[in-house]
């Protein structure tokens, strides 16, 4: 390859180094923006990456570096990079690491060590190896000692994270490699000039046998997750998932990780896939066929309970890029490894002269399923003996206050929970629940601000619970610095939302300790905020006081904060079926898992199995 087909920028007043390779390469893949904390093993490429244009978007920890990558991948649909110093900083970053792996995430982490000479020497910051810390948690994961190798490497390690099934790599870049001049008739280029690798397409036969149950069902159902959600463009009126909800007349919910563009208004659009559990509440059957479109079983579809995928008289089909996932907890009538986009292309095209029939008696129970009354709709406005804010009627209140095709991240545990289950009424663009597999509280922050970058056209909200808003607050200070437009919401009740419900509902009076769960009640988020150069507002009184302190907040661009003073109860009806409290005695009560049957021994003294196990 010649210079004539990648040109390389020089420098003005200095000589090109490794760090201007690996920006120019980042740049010519399509980097415009990278997340990080600054450290000086890193200035070649900085320097070089603002030559460029990327904008680099400096935060004040690691993990949030790596989020905001996270976060931005989700919102973009491209890779998301992010940059840490050695060891230290890149410890810091192992928390975003492997958020990113659990819910495959694109994104490409730039790190440095020392120079390679100083290898075992106990110098600073060269203690870990890195490229051996981050292999369990990454796709890639590689150290290079080699300045021509650059473009070559960084290549090959964006194709990586965005191929297949995608998720972060690692590059580990010494600082010698970074401010080392190449040799520019040496340089390696290996597939930069090409495109990415084709993704998969499904197998026909497979999708004669998927039809053909499709086509037998009464009561469909489409849960989309992130891979199908993808398929959708924000603010565009069609996609191909909503061509195929069409084609097949079948209803589309979504898993809540990041939730497909779908039209509010349009009957098909189911909600939730949580809700899918309330059917037998309001008399209601299951649903008879699940197609589970780039979404993977486990606790976000309520595990293996049964109550959002069915366990009995229900067919099963999985289209995932990971054919690991296919069948990994329930049985699964057809399973496709395809991307869904081509998958969707697949099945449109063949039903393109014979939709499927609409199954209007199921439509029905869709539209009465989302319309069900909430067991809190006429809760009052003020809750317990503090008399505070209902959590149910504040996070609608916030809700409805938003501009219309706003983008909300949920964070938190009850916040979450009230959030997820209200999601419906914001309207927004797209939701992320930001926690993830892992469950990981604080990635909030971070995702919020890459969403933020990615789409600077619409508000982000970001929402949080007290306990989950303590992990990043400092990033106010960095979505003030950069202007990034985002909201940021705390449901603060004074506790561990979720810890405390736990601990109310296993030893109700058996106990009265409430250890570890606790949170400050002179902590004022609003005041706070206004000293990183937010604004802040908080409302207690009433949910008219919500109401305008969002509008207030969000009448200008810019960051702010709201600090809404709720009650701790009511306790979702989720956390509640986590916790499983159960009266009967032939259990064992496992909080957030299913319980365990409690094993009966027949027990007779004076046998082999007498005292201490030893025969008399």
């Amino acid at each position: 390859m010649s210079d004539a087909e990648l040109k390389w920028v020089q420098p003005e007043k200095r000589e090109l180094l490794g760090g201007d390779l690996l920006a120019q390469t980042l740049r010519h893949l399509g980097v415009e923006v990278s997340f990080g904390v600054h450290g000086g093993h890193l200035d070649a490429f900085l320097i070089g990456a603002h030559m460029m244009g990327i904008r680099l978007i400096d935060t004040r920890h690691e993990a949030t570096a790596v989020q905001a990558a996270e976060g931005y991948a989700k919102a973009s649909g491209k890779v998301g990079t992010c940059f840490v110093t050695a060891n230290s900083g890149f410890c810091n970053a192992i928390p975003g690491i492997s958020t990113a792996f659990a819910d495959r995430s694109p994104i490409f982490v730039v790190t440095s060590s020392p120079p390679l000479r100083d290898a075992e020497t106990n110098c600073l910051q060269g203690f870990h190896d890195q490229v051996v810390l981050a292999k369990p948690i990454t796709k890639f994961a590689h150290r290079v000692t080699n300045v021509e190798e650059i473009p070559r490497i960084a290549t090959y390690a964006v194709k990586t994270a965005m191929s297949g099934i995608p998720g972060p790599v690692v590059v580990d870049f010494p600082i010698d490699v970074l401010f080392h001049p190449p040799r520019m008739d040496a340089l390696s280029y290996g597939s930069v000039m090409c495109d990415i690798a084709i993704a998969p397409y499904p197998d026909p036969a497979a999708l004669e046998k998927l039809l053909t149950l499709w086509k037998a069902a009464k009561r469909p159902v489409i849960i989309a997750g992130t891979g199908s959600a993808r398929t959708t463009t924000r603010g565009s009126k069609t996609s191909p998932l909503l061509q195929l909800a069409e084609a097949t007349n079948t209803p589309v919910f979504y898993n809540q990780k990041y939730t497909a563009a779908f039209p509010h208004d349009h009957a098909l659009r189911g909600g939730p896939a949580g809700g899918l559990a309330y059917l037998p509440a309001i008399q209601k059957q299951q649903p008879d066929f699940v197609l589970l479109l780039g979404a993977r079983t486990g606790f976000l579809l309520g595990g293996r309970s049964g109550a959002i995928i069915p366990n009995k008289n229900c067919r099963l089909a999985q289209v995932d890029l990971d054919g690991a996932e296919i069948g990994k907890s329930h049985p699964v009538d057809v399973g496709i490894v395809s991307d869904a986009t081509n998958f969707i292309t697949a099945i449109v095209s063949k039903l393109s002269s014979s939709p499927l029939p609409a199954q209007e008696a199921w439509l029905q129970d869709i539209k009465d399923l989302k319309s069900r009354p909430s067991l809190y709709a006429n809760d009052p406005e003020l809750m317990g003996e503090h008399k505070r804010l209902h959590p149910y009627h504040t996070i609608r209140a916030i809700f409805r206050s938003l501009p219309e095709d706003s983008i909300v991240v949920i964070d938190g545990g009850e916040a979450g929970v009230w959030a997820g289950e209200n999601l419906e009424v914001a309207r927004a663009a797209t939701g992320i629940v930001s926690t993830g597999y892992l469950g990981f509280l604080g990635n909030g922050w971070g995702y919020s601000m890459g969403v933020a970058a990615a789409d600077p056209s619409r508000l982000v909200v970001n929402i949080h619970g007290d306990g989950s808003a303590g992990f990043h607050i400092q990033e106010l200070d960095t979505y003030a610095r950069h202007g990034l437009n985002i909201l940021t919401v705390v449901m603060n009740n004074y506790w561990w939302g979720m810890s405390i419900a736990g601990q109310d509902m296993i030893y109700e009076d058996d106990d009265p300790a409430r250890v570890a769960s606790k949170l400050s009640e002179a902590c004022r988020y609003d005041i706070v905020a206004k000293g990183f150069g937010c604004k802040g507002a908080i409302a207690t009184d009433s949910i008219a006081q919500v109401e305008e302190a969002v509008k207030d907040l969000t009448a200008t661009k810019g960051a702010g904060l709201l600090n809404a003073i709720i009650s701790k109860e009511p306790y979702t009806l989720v956390t509640k079926g986590m916790v499983g409290k159960t009266a009967d005695k032939n259990y064992i009560v496992i909080p957030y898992y299913d319980n365990v049957l409690r094993p009966h021994f027949n027990v007779t003294s004076g046998g082999a199995n007498g005292t201490n196990g030893h025969s008399s």
